[in-house]
């Protein structure tokens, strides 16, 4: 016998699609089937069901063998490593739920830990250009209501957030936009020919590295002023063209991506776009919104925000909180040696750090928090699989438009396997035990 569980929320994207049906065997320990998801999203339920995947940590020998430990080993260890080091990095939190981030940071303030998430390598600048000048923002349901301009700058929705388009931004029909993709106007502005590119009405095909100044070109077309004959390798009437066309509507909304926030100007970028954005508000309503990736990295960011001050790259070896991104990062504390430990959790810096960072964290004494076999894994000390988040385990989780959605379990996590909140829990404790708190 089989039952089928509705509205469950998926943990991949920054979406956070909450509208799946996952059948489940009738004793809630083995995952059948997932309706609705995209494919990244299915294959993250479904993948709980793997035979190889890992249900016991792993420590890494001296001469590179694996040695399977249980969790009280995996505990001492960890909270030995934390309580004995300087200044520990403790990376990641995006992959996780927000009460694992809040027992997280009690241990890194425990310790002079610097906690530091995703959005370092990803959307840092624009959590920086937020704090420089504000955001005119909006939820993602006003988007699938109201908005009838959309454009996407720097982002490929299309790959990365395969239904944010048939959900919220472009095919909809809400209760102001009952023709769905008929009613909308879609620009995209991409060096490349993406598949979100070759739906849009307009393509800007930008040059790489020039974004900061084809947003400049848009702020001078709105005021009807003279730009010289190309832009960013782009001519004049097609941005005279686009500007019409945007500030034509009811409502518009700005999504940007890893387009503008990683390349050059960085959170310069996002100031501009910002600014872009309250000038198309003297003419429509316009908001704008980041393409968050990972499918809680907004909800680490406010949960350090109400606890620390800060979203990321905060400094707690002081004491007190510090964050000066470019110091505080972690990989520029890596680069300059300045930690002794590195805790991962909910991410896979093995994967997308530059080479020079994980050769650093492989020579420290380092533990990976991760239900999976990964890049990182393979080069820390201690793999410590876990539970899956939204899976096996609910939590609450924040969307890309900061709405915070409470995930759904859906399924048994196999026999004796801890949650990422129990694990951290317990090192807590260990570490009061160990510092006499």
């Amino acid at each position: 016998m089989t039952k089928m569980v509705t509205d469950v929320v998926c943990p991949f994207c920054g979406t956070l699609c909450d509208d799946l049906e996952v059948v489940v065997s009738d004793d809630g320990k083995e995952l059948l089937e997932v309706y609705n998801a995209c494919a990244i999203g299915a294959e993250k339920f479904l993948h709980t069901q793997a035979e190889d995947r890992p249900k016991r940590p792993m420590m890494q020998q001296d001469d590179g063998s694996w040695k399977e430990v249980s969790y009280e080993e995996a505990v001492e260890y960890t909270a030995r490593m934390l309580a004995n080091a300087k200044k520990p990095l403790m990376y990641g939190w995006s992959s996780t739920n927000c009460e694992a981030q809040s027992v997280g940071s009690e241990i890194g303030e425990l310790v002079g830990a610097v906690v530091d998430n995703t959005a370092t390598v990803c959307h840092g600048p624009s959590l920086i250009a937020v704090q420089d000048i504000g955001i005119p923002s909006c939820t993602l349901g006003e988007i699938r209501n109201r908005a009838d301009r959309i454009l996407f700058w720097g982002c490929n929705p299309a790959h990365a957030h395969p239904r944010h388009m048939s959900r919220y931004s472009i095919f909809p029909r809400g209760f102001f936009t009952g023709k769905g993709h008929k009613g909308r106007k879609v620009v995209v502005v991409d060096p490349r020919v993406t598949d979100t590119a070759k739906l849009a009405d307009i393509h800007l095909q930008v040059e790489h590295g020039r974004d900061y100044e084809l947003l400049s070109a848009f702020r001078v077309a709105l005021r009807g002023e003279k730009l010289p004959k190309t832009v960013a390798g782009i001519p004049s009437e097609r941005i005279y063209e686009a500007a019409d066309m945007l500030k034509g509507g009811r409502f518009g909304i700005i999504f940007f991506g890893m387009g503008l926030t990683q390349s050059l100007g960085r959170n310069h970028n996002i100031d501009m776009a910002i600014a872009l954005t309250k000038d198309f508000n003297d003419f429509t309503k316009f908001a704008i919104m980041p393409m968050r990736g990972h499918y809680n990295v907004t909800g680490s960011g406010q949960v350090w925000g109400w606890q620390f001050g800060f979203p990321y790259a905060v400094d707690l070896s002081r004491g007190f909180a510090r964050y000066n991104p470019g110091e505080t990062t972690a990989n520029d504390l890596l680069a300059r040696d300045e930690v002794d430990a590195v805790f991962v959790i909910a991410s896979d810096p093995g994967a997308h750090f530059p080479f020079r960072s994980v050769k650093k964290i492989s020579a420290l004494p380092s533990v990976c928090i991760d239900p999976h076999y990964t890049p990182t894994t393979a080069v820390c000390r201690l793999h410590v699989p876990v539970a899956f988040v939204g899976v096996e385990v609910n939590g609450c989780a924040y969307r890309m438009d900061n709405v915070p959605i409470e995930t759904r379990k859906v399924v048994d996590p196999p026999e004796g396997m801890l949650t990422d909140e129990e694990f951290l829990e317990r090192v807590l404790v260990r570490i009061k035990e160990i510092k006499g708190v």
